[in-house]
């Protein structure tokens, strides 16, 4: 099937690591975007963490037009117009919000620490969420996503420090002390990290259907997603991919491409492969022509 809509996670799905070149997908990108293919990077990081922020120089400006980001788990949504990155509405959160986000997300570190003796490091410096580190000790290096035996590694960890429902029960807590903030907070997870915030990928991709493909008479039915963190952490703990499927995109066609094993939603189509699989899904999309 030929799509008329791209939708598609970063690290892991499009390039193996931040740090790999981003020419080869980039090539590949370029030639379905110039005969109007619409392409939506949907990630939890920020732009400069996307090709080290020079994405857009692969690109013609007409190219440009039919690029998409959606960014910062739900927080950013963007556009190009004449060659340059464009936001498309003012998403990100005041001081205050962030500061009662951050507040929250200490609390939980706080607890764990106390009751289970467990360290954890938080990256306050996403634009909408933190990031709590159950593993702080254990370094991925420059592959941003879940890795083979990771969940394993978690759930061995936190049984060990007395947490007997590991990441369910972990997330939980989380769950629970973010009741207590004036802000509705969410609670995802790609096993080694808490994501805590107000939004997730769903947002990104409701505001996308909204705004890129309604207006341009595409229906859902004619967009893909594809990730490499769809597959479940825990039992009912989803991987941060599957906020992709939402009451809007549930019609369109979920591939997973994670070479880890896991049971996966219903909804989504395992391929294995990592980028590989991406990358010649989109050399199929620009075949025969």
């Amino acid at each position: 099937m030929k799509y008329k809509a791209i939708f598609f996670d970063w690290d892991g799905t499009a390039v193996e690591s931040r740090k790999a070149p981003a020419d080869e997908v980039a090539g590949l990108m370029k030639p379905l975007l110039a005969k109007g293919i619409v392409m939506i990077i949907i990630s939890g990081t920020t732009y400069d963490k996307i090709a080290a922020g020079e994405l857009h120089r692969y690109f013609t400006e007409a190219e440009l037009e039919n690029l998409h980001l959606g960014l910062g788990r739900g927080a950013l949504n963007y556009s190009f117009k004449n060659g340059e990155l464009m936001l498309h509405e003012e998403t990100e959160l005041n001081i205050i919000q962030k500061l009662k986000i951050h507040e929250s997300v200490f609390k939980i570190h706080q607890y764990l620490l106390e009751n289970y003796t467990l360290n954890t490091d938080i990256v306050f410096t996403r634009p909408n969420y933190c990031k709590l580190d159950l593993m702080a000790e254990y370094s991925r290096n420059d592959r941003l996503y879940l890795q083979e035996g990771e969940v394993e590694r978690l759930e061995s960890h936190l049984k060990e420090q007395g947490i007997k429902g590991g990441l369910k029960e972990v997330t939980a807590i989380a769950e629970e002390i973010g009741k207590c903030s004036e802000i509705k907070l969410e609670v995802t997870t790609d096993a080694k990290y808490l994501e805590i915030g107000p939004t997730t990928k769903s947002d990104n991709v409701d505001y996308f259907v909204d705004h890129i493909l309604t207006p341009q008479n595409i229906g859902v039915e004619n967009a893909c997603f594809w990730g490499d963190e769809y597959s479940y952490l825990a039992d009912g703990i989803p991987g941060s991919d599957s906020y992709m499927v939402t009451e809007k995109t549930k019609k369109g066609h979920f591939f997973d491409v994670s070479k880890t094993s896991g049971v996966l939603p219903k909804e989504i189509l395992p391929m294995g492969g990592g980028t590989e699989t991406f990358k010649s899904f989109l050399k199929e999309q620009l075949s025969g022509e």
